[in-house]
């Protein structure tokens, strides 16, 4: 296995810009929208008839956005190539009835998203994001990015045997952030403070979506600044590397053989079971509406979708320093080393014997070096949407990612080469 070379500090700036204007997924997704439209992307409806011509388009849904290639002269029974990812993250996130409070304080009502790791939450400056739903049905994001909330801990001096027992935290009574003081609790008073933020006339906000995300930017970290520290890296760090593979690939003067397609989706952190999750229609819809525009049948399509691939890329768990032993003997990924091929012989990943010689076929033609991730047998292991997609689809499907440190914490740890490196990888694999 070859050095993997200096990382592009520019590819590494941008990633950290994409990260931080992205508090949420639906930030997240119109994000990639917008570097895909400077690609030559145009936005199409679902509620639309699409037409059969060449090009790049994308739909989004909430938090969800699929956008694909489609290069000239493609047959209808053009296979796709697909690079899958998802745009949530666990955090904390606002109940329907926000406004409470106690002793003075003024909170906010929240709910535990996915699995976050809590403790990385308490004494953190926090904002808040989202979308807010008016009431003609028109959506607009809300981006509160300044110290607004703050989930405080307990003093040690009131509870001296978290030295001993370790810190226990309730998710109902321990986790409500504060945001001000005021002896009255007033309804309707965080949603008025949104709407005032946005611009938007009192009483219009009738829904809403908002959840809390770390202020503090990404950054460098380390002596020499190998590190690289940050928000929601899973999964934003793959959606990046996806949206700038899908550009780099739409925007080379040489055509794909196949239709390269990006798949980001929201919910994976609770299972993936929505309109805009993996295990939803969204992907297979498109992907045959792609087939059927361009004139395709159902053979065309069944062909298309036999020999279609899709590389799963999500975060993965790089060798912990300090708890070694967590992790599989012979199979220590380290962050700089390359993204990660994910294999688990009882479909928690989707990757087979033959994903694996797609993946270091990319690999190679990218000159990219990685490595191989397997779970401690005594261990239970995570999940991704690889299995999701192929099941669902019967599409071939292969798990990588990046190896990251601290995943699901509030601020995540990865190597700086890595993230460049992923995308190399799947800029190749979309050209293959």
């Amino acid at each position: 296995m070859t050095e993997p070379a200096r990382f592009d500090r520019g590819h590494t700036d941008d990633l950290m810009t994409f990260l931080a204007a992205s508090p949420t997924p639906y930030h997240a997704v119109t994000t990639a929208a917008e570097r895909l439209e400077k690609a030559g992307f145009r936005q199409v409806a679902e509620t639309d008839a699409w037409d059969g011509t060449s090009g790049g388009k994308y739909v989004l849904r909430g938090g969800a956005i699929v956008a694909w290639y489609v290069p000239e002269g493609a047959a209808p029974h053009t296979p796709f190539r697909i690079v899958g990812a998802h745009t949530d993250s666990p955090n904390l996130r606002v109940k329907p009835l926000p406004d409470t409070g106690a002793h003075g304080w003024r909170q906010v009502a929240v709910e535990i998203y996915g699995g976050p790791l809590l403790n990385s939450w308490l004494d953190r400056d926090l904002g808040l994001a989202g979308r807010l739903t008016l009431r003609d049905g028109s959506t607009r994001l809300v981006n509160v990015d300044r110290p607004l909330l703050r989930v405080p801990q307990l003093a040690i001096h009131l509870d001296r045997s978290v030295t001993a027992d370790g810190l226990k935290l309730d998710k109902q009574r321990h986790m409500q952030p504060v945001w001000g003081l005021g002896r009255d609790v007033r309804d309707g008073d965080l949603i008025a403070f949104l709407e005032e933020t946005a611009g938007i006339p009192a009483g219009e906000v009738t829904g809403w979506d908002l959840m809390t995300h770390s202020v503090e930017p990404p950054a460098y970290l380390g002596r020499d600044g190998e590190l690289l520290a940050g928000p929601r890296m899973d999964n934003l760090l793959s959606v990046h590397a996806g949206t700038a593979a899908l550009a780099a690939v739409a925007s080379s003067s040489s055509q794909p053989a196949s239709i390269p397609v990006l798949a980001a989706f929201d919910h994976e952190e609770n299972g993936s079971q929505s309109d805009t999750g993996a295990d939803g229609p969204l992907l297979g819809t498109v992907l045959e509406r792609s087939v059927y525009a361009r004139g395709g049948s159902f053979e065309d399509r069944a062909r298309a979708f036999a020999g279609t691939v899709c590389l799963s890329s999500d975060t993965g768990h790089a060798v912990h320093p300090n708890y070694a032993e967590r992790h599989d003997p012979t199979h220590h990924p380290r962050v700089n080393g390359g993204p990660i091929l994910k294999v688990n012989v009882n479909n928690r990943y989707a990757t087979d014997g033959s994903g694996r010689a797609e993946f270091t076929a990319a690999c190679e033609a990218a000159d990219v070096p990685f490595q191989s991730f397997v779970s401690n047998n005594s261990m239970p292991c995570g999940t991704t949407i690889g299995p999701i997609t192929a099941a669902r689809h019967g599409i071939k499907t292969v798990d990588i990612g990046v190896a990251i440190l601290s995943m699901h914490s509030v601020r995540e740890l990865c190597g700086a080469d890595d993230p460049f490196l992923l995308a190399n990888a799947l800029t190749a694999f979309l050209e293959r």
